[in-house]
């Protein structure tokens, strides 16, 4: 079956551009040209994967990745017109899972979607002999792609959730973010090591607020290693 992909920008010849990328390669796509706009076709139809435009007026990209992410945990690719690394972080600390800089190469990009939509399927493939992974307070559920702390369900991204189960299963062991980026993307496009940091912040708020500030440590001038996963004094 076809992808099915939305595509939000409010510059028509970008929509065209991307719109013909990817049919090339089978997808189905639907088109939005602002963000109110784009909320009003996530709503109606089913996508697999979002990829939006961060400077948009009324409604920029940010404030709708803000607004899908209360209700789906759906992919979304960003696209920014500035060069400005805020931006990009901001964006995957909301939940975005990757982003792309205008001018992009339609060759790029579609390899960008194609590694989070492998990502996608992979965390939610069914495996029956897969157990439930156990850490502290902390609980991962490859099959249902479940994360909770001492019973409190903690809603991550696909990435997110890969880069946690991949320190969840090796406890101790210390991951530099390159170990990380081959784990969670598969050594599939190059990735920016700010990217991982983004992520791993995020996980951090997202525990925090299940009541854990202990589920990723940093080794400085390594990387990361799974945390004590306790529960905040």
């Amino acid at each position: 079956m076809a992808h099915s992909i939305l595509v939000v920008d409010d510059d028509p010849h970008i929509r065209d551009v991307v719109r013909f990328a990817f049919e090339k390669t089978g997808m189905t796509i639907s088109t939005a040209q602002d963000g109110k706009d784009a909320l009003r076709q996530f709503d109606r139809d089913v996508h697999e994967l979002v990829v939006l435009d961060i400077g948009m007026p009324e409604m920029d990209g940010l404030e709708v990745c803000r607004q899908i992410r209360k209700t789906s945990d759906t992919p979304i690719l960003f696209l920014s017109a500035r060069d400005e690394e805020i931006d990009r972080i901001l964006g995957l600390e909301i939940g975005g899972d990757d982003y792309v800089t205008k001018p992009f190469s339609p060759r790029e990009l579609v390899a960008r979607v194609n590694a989070i939509l492998r990502r996608a399927r992979q965390v939610h493939a069914p495996a029956a002999t897969t157990k439930t992974m156990s850490h502290g307070g902390l609980a991962i559920d490859p099959d249902a792609h479940a994360a909770s702390f001492l019973g409190t369900t903690v809603a991550l991204t696909a990435l997110e959730f890969a880069i946690l189960r991949t320190l969840l299963a090796r406890p101790g062991f210390v991951f530099t973010r390159e170990l990380i980026l081959d784990a969670a993307y598969a050594g599939n496009i190059h990735v920016a090591d700010r990217t991982i940091d983004s992520h791993v912040r995020n996980i951090r708020a997202k525990m925090a607020l299940a009541g854990c500030d202990t589920v990723v440590e940093t080794v400085h001038g390594v990387g990361f290693k799974l945390g004590r996963c306790e529960a905040s004094r």
